[in-house]
């Protein structure tokens, strides 16, 4: 899913940079994956992302809460929150639905 970036601050990208280059040496901070080199499990090229975590607002920038991860990384840390966010996708359809009902004789 793209980044809307009108929910980051405006220095975004050079935080960034600074994160997965500068601080993380161009490797996942997590598993140690390096960027543009094939994944040592999937095989695919590795392209460095920042992920926000413990707290996943993106305008917390603060350098501890910031992980350069490479995408098998990033991906194991947002699944849970993914999945709840289905979880409620699917009860929300489910939801209008029920009240979309109409009577046909």
């Amino acid at each position: 899913m793209p980044i809307d970036y009108k929910h980051y601050p405006p220095n975004w990208h050079a935080i960034s940079r600074r994160i997965r280059y500068e601080r993380a040496k161009n490797r996942c901070e997590w598993c140690g994956a390096a960027n543009r080199q094939p994944h040592p499990v999937t095989g695919s090229m590795v392209v460095l992302t920042v992920a926000h975590w413990p707290d996943d607002e993106p305008m917390n920038c603060a350098d501890e809460n910031l992980h350069a991860l490479c995408q098998l990384c990033h991906n194991r840390l947002d699944a849970p929150a993914r999945a709840a966010n289905r979880a409620r996708t699917l009860a929300a359809r489910k939801a209008k639905q029920q009240l979309t009902f109409e009577w046909r004789e």
